[in-house]
């Protein structure tokens, strides 16, 4: 398939326009803080293939609104998706700002005295707010002598937070969610909206029956080549670690029809990534409109029940379609929603494109308490665990990089797949399990990923709910992953599905509110999954809800952490209250 044209950084260096003196005096500084800026953002942040972050800086400073005009032309010809205005001085506000309302927006004052640019920034400032165009500020805590090339530590954190949550607007833009089945179980989040979609993250919905995967099973048009050489890799890499089946010998599949099942669902796992980004093989066999995909950044399937009534199941391709390689090797995660819940797919697309990393679907399933735990396995928590862990339990679906198999100054992590070696890979796929489905649930067979993840891994949980009346929502936990010792996860493992995949979440705790204690997260977390990123990105989450003007209803950052738009200030003293009201005066970008 075709490289894809990611939308790059527009950069605009804005400069007093009055010539004969003033504005030839600051030509070099104000350009020059621009290229520093485009240098700092292509060393630092990535695509999500791992490429750099492209920068485009306008042609000439900005002094005025004929410059402001073809700036805005060249940004719409080279694809640019996220606006910066950087500048060192007084300028002139509405004459020279970013007035394109479909792109995120930020302005770097500098702050040092021979020039206000701080001035600047505010009344620029003042002037999106006026407009209702909403503008993130960025503002140094200490002055700085005119010309300095050195960017603040507090101006580069905001600087790539901004950008961060920039580009995961612009990359979405355009691209679609594609649904294969229906509603699953009755779950809220599986009743996939396509208003949501569209008019907050300006993302199209495609549907696809679930008979498209059993059409084209049937009918073989996958690449056959490809589906020999990734059975051949599932038969050293998963079938080796197959669990002993627990069903009951009277419902027990033969090995004859599991190996079947091994090969159908390798063949599942093809046709869901076709359906979803294409396969140019499929041209060359003759079917050309297969082989154009839909588009998708992200997708979900239904599989229960109509599906998995009476054929393998989903979990073995949802895990190594999330998971940061396969067959063809070390390879950019997929973004794909157990059961189709749509709100926890797009949360999982949210932490993907902040990070870059795999993400983790999971049931929000089980509150242990301390006195729980004693009782049941006769051990006193203590530790990180003192206060409880929530079990994170999907029904056999998880990446591969949940295991914590990835290092990084030898502790645990999940990486971008770039950083990846094969070293990882091997250890991941030995610390993953493969059961044979609990036939009582998944009537047709197939195989669920089993593993548990290793402890002390910063995570955060996050969950987009859709309310009636409010419209979206956003719940952000941050935390670190936990463990057991081993016996002690033995008995809880055995009072659930032994097949599924676990991971033990201990959220960060603030002693108030909805995170007063363990049991609280659990109890007001809104839905029953849960998407969960690894590192502590709760901040950059907020700012990239805040640019689609959702609001944040439960969150444990430090206050000092959260970056929003300036507009948001004039909405009230309270944080909380003021994204709800900010979010609700200007509504989804696509309206």
């Amino acid at each position: 398939m075709k490289k894809t044209n990611y939308p790059k950084i527009g950069i605009r260096p804005i400069i007093d326009g009055r010539r004969r003196g003033i504005r030839e005096s600051l030509e070099d500084t104000v350009m020059n803080m621009a290229k520093r800026v485009a240098e700092f953002y292509s060393t630092n942040l990535r695509y999500p293939d791992g490429s750099p972050v492209q920068c485009i800086i306008a042609d000439t400073c900005i002094g005025g609104v004929k410059e402001a005009a073809d700036c805005a032309e060249k940004f719409e010809r080279e694809n640019v998706g996220v606006s910066l205005s950087v500048t060192a001085c007084w300028c002139y506000g509405s004459e020279t700002i970013d007035m394109n309302p479909l792109i995120p927006k930020a302005i770097w004052g500098f702050n040092g005295t021979e020039r206000p640019g701080a001035v600047y920034l505010a009344a620029a400032l003042a002037a999106h707010t006026q407009k209702g165009l909403p503008t993130f500020g960025i503002y140094g805590r200490d002055v700085q002598d005119m010309g300095d090339p050195v960017i603040p530590e507090d101006v580069q954190e905001k600087l790539l937070r901004f950008a961060k949550a920039g580009l995961a607007v612009a990359i979405m833009r355009g691209k679609s969610y594609l649904a294969i089945g229906s509603v699953s179980m009755g779950i809220g989040g599986s009743i996939v909206n396509p208003d949501f979609l569209q008019e907050y993250l300006g993302m199209r919905t495609e549907y696809v029956d679930c008979s498209e995967v059993l059409r084209r099973i049937q009918q073989e048009i996958y690449d056959k080549d490809e589906f020999e050489k990734a059975l051949a890799w599932t038969k050293k890499n998963c079938v080796v670690n197959e669990l002993p089946d627990h069903n009951p010998e009277t419902i027990r599949r033969s090995r004859e029809q599991k190996d079947q099942d091994w090969e159908f669902v390798v063949k599942m796992t093809l046709i869901m990534r076709d359906l979803m980004i294409g396969n140019d093989k499929l041209w060359d066999m003759g079917f050309g409109e297969e082989a154009m995909g839909h588009n998708a950044i992200a997708g979900g399937f239904q599989g229960q029940r109509q599906w998995t009534d009476f054929l393998p199941n989903g979990d073995f391709s949802e895990a190594i379609l999330n998971t940061s390689f396969d067959w063809n090797g070390i390879r950019e995660p997929f973004t794909f929603a157990t059961e189709d819940d749509h709100l926890n797919g797009i949360s999982m697309l949210f932490g993907k494109l902040l990070t870059n990393t795999a993400q983790i679907f999971a049931d929000v399933r089980t509150y242990w308490s301390p006195a729980a735990l004693e009782r049941v396995t006769g051990w006193k928590p203590d530790g990180l665990l003192e206060n409880g862990a929530i079990h994170l339990i999907n029904s056999g679906a998880c990446t591969l990089d949940a295991t914590g198999e990835q290092t990084k100054y030898g502790k645990p992590v999940m990486k971008p797949f770039w950083e990846i070696d094969e070293e990882e890979v091997n250890a991941m796929l030995k610390a993953t399990k493969w059961g044979p489905s609990s036939l009582e649930y998944f009537r047709g067979g197939g195989y669920s990923s089993k593993l548990l993840s290793k402890a002390g891994m910063p995570v955060t949980m996050c969950r987009i709910n859709l309310v009636k009346g409010q419209g979206p929502v956003i719940q952000i936990a941050e935390g670190w992953t936990a463990t057991f010792p081993e016996e002690i996860f033995n008995v809880i493992d055995q009072r659930t599905d032994k097949t599924w995949p676990s991971t033990f979440f201990v959220p960060r705790l603030t002693g108030q509110g909805h995170f007063k204690d363990v049991y609280s997260v659990m109890n007001y977390w809104g839905a029953n999954h849960g998407a969960i990123s690894y590192g502590h990105i709760g901040a950059d989450l907020i700012s990239l809800a805040s640019m689609c003007s959702i609001p944040v209803c439960m969150h444990n950052v430090d206050e000092d952490k959260i970056f929003r738009p300036s507009a948001w200030s004039a909405f009230g003293s309270d944080p909380e209250g003021s994204d709800y009201r900010a979010c609700n005066t200007y509504g989804p970008i696509y309206k």
